[in-house]
């Protein structure tokens, strides 16, 4: 049986963090530090300059994931990019990405959107490619520009993004790696986090800005996330006591805190990385992935809880020995 391993993760944020009194200066927010940090946790976050892509983001984490694992590019033989906001309608963000990387072996590539679940569900479909035989070694990204998708003027949202890059090589090997996946979705709660626009004739129709119920989605993500999570552990005959890490997806403290205390996992094992990169959708994962690999916390033979919810609505998670 071919089972599947993480060999290498890498991260990438653009520029200088933004902290919160800078970012309102900057746009003229009706808002303050202290009412940001209450209700969301987020001090800061990190902004795209104008002209930088999300293939641009994906790029320098792949290139860090790449050699953590000791490969280089033309080792990769697919390519999945989990993003929301892909540089182009198309090609895909996959396809530019490899490209830039130089991968010149026909390795398939294409994005997954998911939005804040994306990584969750291109880890997964990258498992079973490489389980199936048809494939041995998936760079795996969640890229995102969500400040190009923010309005401004709306103070519920604008203040939670971040952009930013994280990746992971996903390799075959003859130990298990992932344990269990488990993703879904529910179309009929769409309403309650979109962007409702589109390019129809040349011009943009609908609004082509984020628009969501903060506590329609609080409700729903607690929820479904502890589902999740137990859906997995259930599927692997494990229990939350043997999860040495909780790498939810970084919306916001309340609901990390507030799904953690749902599993009975303590929140020194929950990974947070929200205060300082905000909420960068599909790249939150395995950007606090590779932060807290690379600052010792992570260790290989530790068990990770990977999970995530956004918007279709869609949701699922990943169990994994590291």
């Amino acid at each position: 049986m071919i089972h599947t391993r993480i060999s290498g993760t890498g991260s990438y944020l653009p520029g200088e963090p933004v902290g919160n009194a800078a970012l309102i200066a900057a746009h003229g927010i009706e808002s303050s530090d202290e009412w940001i940090v209450e209700r969301t946790g987020i001090r800061s976050r990190h902004l795209a300059a104008p002209g930088v892509t999300s293939s641009d983001l994906a790029l320098e984490a792949s290139r860090r994931a790449l050699e953590a694992a000791g490969r280089v590019p033309a080792d990769v033989d697919l390519i999945i990019v989990a993003t929301s906001t892909p540089d182009y309608v198309f090609p895909s963000a996959a396809a530019l990405l490899q490209s830039k990387l130089g991968i010149t072996n026909g390795a398939p590539a294409f994005d997954v959107q998911a939005v804040c679940s994306g990584f969750v569900y291109a880890l997964t479909i990258a498992d079973k490619f490489i389980a199936s035989g048809s494939h041995k070694c998936a760079l795996v990204v969640g890229a995102e520009v969500f400040s190009r998708i923010l309005d401004w003027k709306d103070r519920g949202t604008c203040v939670l993004f971040g952009d930013g890059a994280g990746a992971v090589v996903l390799e075959a090997a003859k130990e298990p790696g992932l344990l269990a996946s488990a993703f879904h979705a529910d179309g009929s709660h769409h309403g309650i986090l979109s962007v409702p626009g589109q390019i129809c004739g040349g011009v943009v129709t609908g609004d082509p800005f984020l628009r969501m119920d903060g506590q329609a989605v609080f409700k729903f993500a607690v929820k479904v996330l502890a589902d999740v999570a137990n859906e997995v552990l259930n599927a692997a005959g494990m229990t939350a006591a043997q999860v040495d890490w909780l790498i939810p997806h970084q919306a916001n403290v309340r609901i990390l805190q507030a799904t953690a205390k749902k599993l009975h996992i303590p929140p020194e094992k929950c990974i947070v990385t929200v205060d300082r990169h905000g909420n960068t959708s599909a790249a939150s994962i395995p950007l606090a992935l590779d932060e807290s690999v690379r600052a010792g916390r992570i260790r290989r033979g530790q068990h990770l809880l990977l999970e995530g919810v956004g918007g279709g609505f869609t949701w699922g998670a990943t169990l994994l020995k590291f």
